[in-house]
């Protein structure tokens, strides 16, 4: 269980025990890497930020990540406007972020043994991969669906789940190439907030998945 956040605790601690924390820093602009051995309180002291309102953002992200829904009785279109606004979106700034924190990591860390060598350069394949699945749903088979013409993208849909099944290969790679998002003792924050980003990554990538393959795809095929 993560621990709790108050305004005593580092930004370091922060973002190692709390995935959505590093992606709040960031827009907040907290320096969580290289001075994250600064208190919360002193961090957003010298941004001019109210600490309390950084965690309440913090929580509130977490919140909406965790947030689930039963879709089986859910209209067809309603479920494709959930996946397309909450987990195409997240995806295509996730993707991008964590492509960077990867290099910036590489970048620090290469001359290390446990340096997770040629990561970047996966999310990047991944991150193609993945961007040209959602185009190929937003475009032609999500619109097939909503028009109540499921059965005559049964084709597309065998396609589609083919397409999960080489991203859980590839996360499962990303995975042994991060030692199951195992950080080394010597990581920094940046690592260890990459590591947990990843971890939650999937997480959320096999809710995306569940949702299309075991909820989407068998009631639209029925229409």
């Amino acid at each position: 269980m993560a621990q709790p956040i108050t305004a005593a605790t580092s930004l370091a601690e922060i973002a190692t025990g709390h995935a959505a924390a590093s992606r709040v820093f960031q827009r907040r602009r907290l320096d969580f890497c290289c001075h994250g051995s600064r208190s919360l309180s002193q961090a957003c002291e010298d941004r001019g930020l109210d600490p309390e309102s950084v965690i309440e953002e913090i929580l509130g992200e977490e919140g909406a990540a965790s947030k689930s829904a039963d879709f089986h009785e859910q209209p067809l279109d309603e479920i494709v406007a959930h996946i397309v606004e909450h987990y195409h979106q997240r995806l295509r700034a996730e993707l991008p972020a964590l492509v960077t924190m990867a290099k910036r990591v590489e970048a620090r860390h290469g001359d290390k043994p446990s340096c997770p060598h040629g990561l970047a350069r996966h999310l990047e394949k991944m991150q193609h991969e993945l961007f040209r699945h959602l185009d190929k749903e937003e475009r032609a088979l999500f619109p097939t669906i909503v028009l109540g013409q499921g059965r005559l993208a049964a084709t597309p849909i065998r396609v589609m789940e083919s397409e999960h099944e080489e991203h859980a290969a590839a996360v499962a790679e990303t995975r042994k190439r991060t030692d199951d998002y195992t950080p080394p003792p010597e990581a920094c924050p940046t690592w260890r907030a990459l590591y947990l980003r990843l971890e939650e990554f999937e997480l959320e990538l096999m809710e995306h998945v569940h949702l299309e393959n075991h909820v989407l795809f068998p009631r639209a095929l029925r229409t």
